[in-house]
């Protein structure tokens, strides 16, 4: 029996971990099999850097509707990995710009056609469950509408 599944929409949080964790490990695997060392967690980050060039981690955090932490987190472990660099904003100087290395451009190059790859297995999955994106939207409406945090404290007793 399949307890998550079971459970249904009880079970939201940790069906999207799992999903989560099967789309990550298959990019993981594809990103291997080239004999890329590349995290699944950079793409964002990089991929912003790749289409708008220098951003802060607060343009990079807005744009992809996550937190400043994640971001920061990311940007930390492509700049061990020699990806990104940054420094300071030279009309904010408490601003920092995060910028792409010439090997953090390489890879990006690199991996275009992989990631033109990956859009297209992400739609033709999308299209053989039934648009399940149009329903994730719904899903990110609802709760931006109203969080979890405020519909679980609100079925608390007092």
């Amino acid at each position: 029996m399949d307890y998550v599944r079971s459970k249904a929409a009880a079970a939201l949080g940790a069906r999207l971990r799992r999903l989560s964790e099967a789309v990550d490990g298959d990019t993981a695997r594809i990103y291997a099999e080239l004999g890329v060392v590349f995290e699944q967690r950079w793409f964002g980050v990089l991929n912003q850097l790749r289409l708008g060039g220098p951003a802060t981690v607060g343009d990079i955090a807005g744009r992809l509707r996550i937190t400043h932490a994640s971001v920061s987190q990311s940007r930390h472990s492509l700049q061990a990995a020699g990806l990104v660099t940054s420094e300071a904003d030279h009309t904010d100087r408490r601003r920092h710009l995060i910028f792409l290395t010439d090997k953090g451009h390489s890879l990006a190059t690199r991996l275009g056609p992989v990631w033109q790859a990956f859009e297209a297995a992400a739609e033709e999955v999308d299209a053989e469950a039934g648009n399940v994106v149009a329903a994730l939207d719904r899903l990110d409406a609802a709760l931006a509408e109203r969080s979890l945090f405020d519909r679980i404290r609100a079925k608390l007793p007092a």
